[in-house]
């Protein structure tokens, strides 16, 4: 396993982490998900990403459960906060009610005095930034968080911005990281939001690298296999998230084939080195649901192409009119597919009505 600095902290990131969205508490047995946890430990994995919203606050129960032998001193455990998990108008959102009450009940499941790692979900309209960011800042201070992060921050400018200036005019400790998606098939990010975090700082850990499981080319053809997303209760998360399209899966299949081209190395560990290529990367988060799987993503970090080859691959994603035109050296469209279009994004649980979860 390699280690990143994440952003400009010293804080060093396992450049894969482990992620709990849908799997911990919900499509995976306690029982698998406490061994696929302790083997990614064993793997060097030392970055575990959750979310009080995920599965209703069952995911992050999960994951204390199977960090609690570990030493604590060696592990990052990073969780989120905004979707709502209880009921009635407290239930949810950024003000400092509910952010002094979310970490405290995240703590108590996570089985933790303190997390690593404290993330905005996603914006809250209903509350003025400058209250959420002075409670973040609270929370530092007060120990219970030791660095502060957004997630979802990336179809929101120039709020993304608005909030790390604000930051650093109060004098506050100023987000560290940006949890944004970004993989082969959605490169929205590549627009702006990535050169804000460049000058700023701050570290991406990339959620949805495969685009939940797309990018392995498991659905080729039109398959949906047993036991994946596609068959769970999940599965509507592909459809909103517009993952598992005609178009996204004809792409794959284009990429699996060049991948099979040019050596041993399967579609989702490239996939993965893919996004680990682009320095802004701190960590990419993994959603493994079998302890093989996991084991299968994370030699992704042997991954080694030349500048050409990765071209070739984003090429075959493009197809054969866009890479024709790359290869060029030909301008692209400004128009781009509906698959790579920057969609509005909230946590990722149970969403509001109109938006995704």
């Amino acid at each position: 396993m390699n280690y990143r600095r994440l952003g400009r902290t010293g804080l060093k990131v396992s450049e894969m982490s482990l992620g709990s969205w849908t799997t911990y508490g919900g499509s995976v047995d306690t029982g698998d998900a406490i061994a696929i946890v302790r083997r990614a430990f064993e793997l060097g994995v030392n970055t575990f990403d959750t979310a009080d919203v995920y599965v209703k606050g069952a995911a992050e129960s999960v994951l204390g459960q199977a960090l609690r032998d570990l030493p604590r001193e060696q592990l990052v455990i990073a969780t989120k906060c905004m979707g709502r998990v209880w009921d009635g108008p407290l239930g949810a959102g950024l003000s400092r009610k509910h952010i002094f009450d979310a970490i405290d009940q995240s703590l108590k499941r996570l089985g933790t005095d303190y997390v690593d790692l404290y993330q905005l979900h996603a914006p809250d309209k209903d509350t003025p930034i400058e209250e959420t960011l002075r409670a973040l800042e609270d929370l530092v201070r007060s120990g219970r968080v030791r660095y502060v992060g957004f997630s979802n921050f990336d179809h929101h400018a120039p709020l993304d911005r608005k909030v790390l200036e604000h930051q650093k005019a109060q004098g506050y400790d100023v987000m560290v990281s940006s949890q944004p998606r970004w993989n082969l098939l959605d490169r929205h990010v590549e627009g702006g939001h990535a050169a804000l975090c460049r000058k700023w700082g701050v570290g991406m850990i990339v959620y949805s690298p495969l685009a939940q499981g797309v990018l392995s080319n498991k659905y080729a053809g039109g398959e949906k296999p047993p036991g994946s997303r596609a068959t769970t209760r999940f599965g509507h998360f592909l459809e909103s998230e517009k993952a598992l399209t005609p178009e996204n899966v004809a792409a794959t299949e284009r990429f699996a084939a060049r991948v099979k081209e040019l050596g041993a190395w399967t579609p989702a560990q490239v996939a993965l080195a893919w996004v680990l290529r682009h320095p802004e990367v701190s960590s990419v988060i993994l959603g493994a649901t079998r302890v093989e799987q996991l084991e299968d993503n994370v030699a992704a970090a042997e991954v080694k192409f030349d500048d050409a080859e990765w071209k070739s691959l984003e090429a075959a994603i493009a197809g054969p009119r866009r890479g024709r035109a790359a290869a060029k050296g030909k301008p692209r469209s400004k128009a781009r597919p509906a698959a790579t279009r920057a969609r509005k994004t909230a946590p990722r649980g149970k969403a509001p009505k109109g938006r995704r979860a």
